[in-house]
């Protein structure tokens, strides 16, 4: 791929897009850690100078992936809260179905996840107060459509519905961290079986871990 210089607001903005979609390619073929910006650079045929005139830092760029994914993420998830959800099953059904929904569906969103889990540790240093403070607003603004979607199908979690959800996408991250695991531990995990049980399924650590916050945060009768 290669740009004549842009002159205009819109060949800004299709250079910036252009970056943007070229990181989300690396991200399909390898983890946030070993996503560089020489090699964003390279692939998307610009100078990293150049690339660095669009956005400050290569935690910039995921940053902003990370506020499109959650958003694209959040759009689907609407759909698929209201195919698997049955609103005339008691409170605890619902919050179970609601927890299978949630890791499922991010569970088969990886990337999403594994950004999650660099958002604290990497994305948010190297970058400046303006860029974190645009990322917070949009993600406040993101965990309260996501707030909104859950207490539409459980409304008995009331308030506890925005803790539930922060800590639903903290839980994916930190999860997504041990999945899939190094090449050593599967060779350990054959070589010693018993070991297996340290081995994590990501759909299915999630749904143990939304279930338990949701029977925590969900009033008794």
């Amino acid at each position: 791929m290669t740009f004549q210089r842009a002159r205009s607001d819109e060949q800004r903005e299709i250079r910036r897009r252009a970056i943007l979609d070229t990181a989300a390619a690396m991200l399909d073929e390898m983890p946030v850690a070993d996503v560089s910006l020489n090699e964003l650079s390279r692939r998307v045929g610009l100078a990293k100078s150049n690339v660095l005139r669009y956005f400050e830092s290569r935690e910039a760029v995921l940053l902003e992936l990370l506020d499109d994914f959650l958003g694209s993420w959040l759009t689907a998830l609407a759909d698929e809260l209201d195919a698997r959800i049955d609103r005339r099953s008691a409170p605890e059904a619902r919050a179970i179905q609601l927890a299978e929904t949630l890791s499922q569906s991010l569970a088969a969103r990886v990337v999403l996840c594994d950004l999650f889990g660099a958002q604290g540790g990497v994305l948010e240093h190297n970058v400046s107060v303006e860029v974190v403070k645009r990322h917070k607003r949009s993600s406040l603004t993101k965990l309260a459509t996501m707030s909104d979607l859950v207490r539409h199908h459980v409304p008995e979690l009331g308030d506890a519905a925005q803790w539930f959800c922060l800590m639903t996408l903290v839980t994916a991250g930190a999860l997504s961290t041990y999945v899939p695991p190094p090449p050593s531990l599967v060779a350990a995990y054959a070589d010693e079986p018993a070991l297996g049980l340290l081995d994590l399924d990501l759909g299915e650590a999630l749904r143990g871990a939304l279930t338990s916050a949701l029977v925590g945060v969900l009033p008794r009768a």
